[in-house]
Formats: C-alpha cells, sequence, structure tokens
C-alpha cells in the first residue's frame, strides 16, 4: 500500500475490484442471461429457445395479469406503511432512549434473521389456522363462538409481510435517528416546542433519509415475495412473485417468467425514480 500511496485513484478501484468482480459474476451476469432469455421462447421439452421477439412482453403486459400486479403493490404498499407506523416508534425509542442498552435492542431486532424465513413464516400457519393460538385463545376467553376465518387471507399475507419486512424498516431509521443532533431537539424545546411538535417540526423531517430507504427496502422485496403469499395465502391472494415462480418451476417458460421479471423490474425502477424525485435525492444522502 505504500508504493500505492498518493495515488488514491488506483487505491480505489484495487479496493474495489473485488466487490465488482463478484457483482460481475453473480448478478450482472445473471441478469443479463435471464434478460437474453426473456426474448426467446419455450421449447417442446421446456428448454429455452433463443431469438429476438416481444411476444413475451406483450403476455406479460396483458389485462390478464393487471389484477394481480395491483394486487402486489397494494399487499407490498400497506405492508410498507405499517412497517413504518411500527418501526419509527421501535427506532426513536431505541435512538434516543435505548442508552447503553441500544446494542441489546437492535440484536433482539436482527433475531429473527437467525432463523429461515421459510420456518418464521410457517410459524405464522400455527398462529393464524383455525384450530390455531389465536382461535384456540380466544375461543377459550368465550370471546367467539366459531373460528376465525384468519389464514389465506388478505390479512394474513399482509400480516407476514410486515413482519419479515419490520427489520428493513427500523435498521434504517434508526441509523437516521441515531446520528440525529440532540441539541437541535434540546433547541427546539428551549424555544417553546412540545415533545410532539418537536418530533413533527424536527425530528420528523431530519430523518427523512431513514424513512426513504426503510420504505425502499421493504417495498421492493416485499412486491416480489412468492413464500408468504404461498404459505399464508390463497387463491385470491395470489402475487406476481408466485406467477413469476410457477413460470420458471411448474410450467417451465423459463422465457416468459424472464419477461415477467423484467416487466416487474421496470416497473419498479420508474416508480423509484418518481418517489426519489418526489421526495427529493438529497434525502438519500
Amino acid at each position: 500500500m505504500d508504493r500505492f500511496r498518493g495515488h488514491s485513484f488506483l487505491v480505489a478501484n484495487v479496493l474495489l475490484a473485488p466487490t465488482m468482480l463478484w457483482l460481475t459474476l453473480f448478478l450482472v451476469l445473471p441478469l443479463l442471461v435471464i434478460f437474453v432469455y426473456s426474448f426467446g421462447g419455450r421449447g417442446a421439452y421446456g428448454e429455452v429457445e433463443l431469438g429476438f421477439s416481444l411476444s413475451n412482453y406483450t403476455k406479460a403486459f396483458s389485462p390478464l395479469w393487471l389484477p394481480v400486479i395491483l394486487r402486489s403493490f397494494a399487499f407490498a404498499g400497506i405492508a410498507t406503511v405499517l412497517t413504518l407506523a411500527l418501526g419509527y416508534p421501535l427506532a426513536y425509542f431505541i435512538a434516543i432512549y435505548g442508552g447503553a442498552k441500544k446494542n441489546i435492542f437492535l440484536i433482539l431486532i436482527m433475531l429473527p434473521f437467525w432463523t429461515s424465513y421459510l420456518i418464521r413464516t410457517y410459524s405464522w400457519i400455527v398462529i393464524l389456522r383455525t384450530e390455531g393460538v389465536i382461535n384456540t385463545s380466544l375461543s377459550w376467553l368465550g370471546v367467539i363462538s366459531g373460528p376465525l376465518d384468519l389464514l389465506n387471507t388478505p390479512f394474513s399475507v399482509v400480516l407476514g409481510l410486515t413482519y419479515g419486512f419490520l427489520p428493513f424498516m427500523t435498521l434504517p431509521l434508526y441509523a437516521s435517528l441515531e446520528k440525529l443532533d440532540k441539541s437541535l431537539l434540546e433547541a427546539a424545546q428551549d424555544l417553546g416546542a412540545n415533545r410532539l411538535w418537536t418530533l413533527l417540526r424536527v425530528t420528523l423531517p431530519l430523518s427523512l433519509p431513514g424513512v426513504v430507504a426503510g420504505t425502499l427496502l421493504t417495498f421492493i422485496p416485499a412486491v416480489g415475495d412468492f413464500v408468504t403469499p404461498d404459505l399464508l395465502g390463497g387463491p385470491d391472494t395470489l402475487m406476481i412473485g408466485n406467477v413469476i415462480q410457477q413460470q420458471f418451476l411448474s410450467a417451465r417458460d423459463w422465457a416468459y417468467g424472464s419477461a415477467l421479471s423484467f416487466s416487474l423490474m421496470a416497473i419498479l425502477l420508474v416508480g423509484i425514480f418518481l418517489y426519489v424525485r418526489k421526495m427529493g435525492s438529497e434525502d438519500l444522502m
């Protein structure tokens, strides 16, 4: 490194080389393969026949999948709002009042990641099913006379998405609130602002970078999620991720599945661009 001293550009490229190589091999190249497949077709035995046709993209944007796409965005949007409503107070408490126990609280938030997402989703089946924890407890308390239909409903899918992606919202919010200058909060209170007014006019605007990052980290994977609706949902809760999964695994139509994947990616990129432009690019800094 002494030889590279004074050559910051060279040093930066040397340090970035392993990461760029990894991203190229395991992200860029697979995406290019899928992009090429999206213009092909399905062979007689399920193989991909390369070519150049826009028929897969025409089918991807057909009215047939419009309700599924809208449902996917609706479920992901509701889950994002719920994670923000739950995650912001949690992140605020840890950042402002956590004190010496901040690390303990952060470990508790990340604790679910130590278990497989599949297992965590299966646990909700035990809780929500007809003979599950909720129905059994409510029946024992005499609150209900018959079991509630909680599983295989939009409610169960949104609940599963909210639970699964809550840490993705909480951690960026905590990072934004943690670096907040506490003297600004004290100055607002010295000028006569109560705690609620300080939260709305000082804390919330200064924590917008965390809100923007958290909503993106939550909404994007939630739209394409297929595990949660597959396990907790039913025929009326089909999401676009399930359709893509079926094309790759069941229908063996990789070309059509690739076109659906890139169509969803294009819609998300346009939405992200408009969202970031609306919020302001400085909010991501």
